[in-house]
């Protein structure tokens, strides 16, 4: 009897604008794999019993974007250590049965910096701008790596401060009002707020303010050079954008739901690129 066809999602609501499916049907295609992933939109209030059914509609798991990542934490029989430490799954699979939560996205964050800016880690202090959900990701990766001096910076202290207790020693929360004396030393500094993206654009610091050793990127990959990445490009600071996060991200849950580590490829990034560039 046949295999059936390994199937695999990434759900949330909205989800149309999701480059996932494209990222994934391209590893399926280059390596011929029968299977297929699809984008699922699913509304909070269905998202319990859409997770309840995935092994009797024959999911092998899937990705899971906003707004169901906490959810997706809670509903998960057991999660891996940087789903527990993050506070957020993105990614389901199972394993004997079990369904499992990881999270990826600190495993994204820092796979793009080492493609782009190999020894990024032991540049100097990191700066981190935001203390939402992906800057928890952000700093997971950061304390992976063994970057020692982690500074936070938000407009909300206490959402700051509340990152500096989950995570402990080498993590500090300031106001808005310190960056630019923070910015004076650092190696590393990172937007995961949406200022830059289209329709929000702003310059969330001023790279003028860094070391010329510094390195700046930027979660926000829509547009792919934000105005962060500009104002440090024109300093001839490293930059690093943030389309690599995403595709990097997706790599360990397609080797989890199809069988195969798939690889981050420049005809990959050319793909999702020409995927960004807005349709008449």
């Amino acid at each position: 009897m046949a295999e059936a066809s390994k199937k695999a999602f990434v759900s949330g609501h909205p989800v149309k604008h999701s480059r996932s499916p494209k990222i994934h049907g391209h590893w399926l295609a280059k390596h011929g794999i029968d299977g297929s992933y699809q984008a699922i939109d699913v509304a909070p209030q269905d998202f319990a019993v859409f997770v309840e059914t995935l092994q009797a509609n024959n999911y092998r798991g899937g990705n899971i974007t906003i707004p169901h990542k906490e959810a997706a934490f809670a509903l998960a029989e057991r999660r891996d250590q940087a789903a527990q430490e993050i506070g957020a799954v993105n990614t389901l699979w199972f394993e004997d049965g079990v369904l499992w939560g990881g999270n990826t996205d600190g495993h994204g964050f820092a796979a793009n910096l080492d493609d782009h800016a190999p020894g990024w880690a032991s540049k100097g202090p990191a700066v981190v701008l935001g203390a939402g959900g992906a800057s928890r990701a952000v700093i997971h990766a950061l304390k992976e790596r063994s970057v020692a001096d982690i500074r936070i910076v938000n407009r909300t202290l206490a959402r700051a401060q509340e990152l500096r207790d989950r995570f402990g020693t080498g993590v500090s929360a300031h106001g808005m009002a310190a960056t630019n004396e923070l910015l004076g030393d650092a190696g590393l500094l990172v937007n995961t707020t949406a200022l830059g993206m289209h329709g929000n654009e702003g310059l969330s610091a001023n790279p003028a303010r860094l070391p010329d050793h510094a390195i700046v990127t930027d979660i926000v990959y829509v547009p792919l050079e934000t105005p962060l990445l500009a104002a440090a490009r024109a300093r001839n600071l490293k930059t690093v954008d943030g389309l690599g996060m995403l595709l990097h991200q997706a790599v360990p849950g397609f080797e989890r739901w199809f069988g195969i580590r798939p690889r981050v490829t420049a005809e990959l990034r050319a793909l999702i690129v020409a995927d960004l560039v807005p349709k008449p």
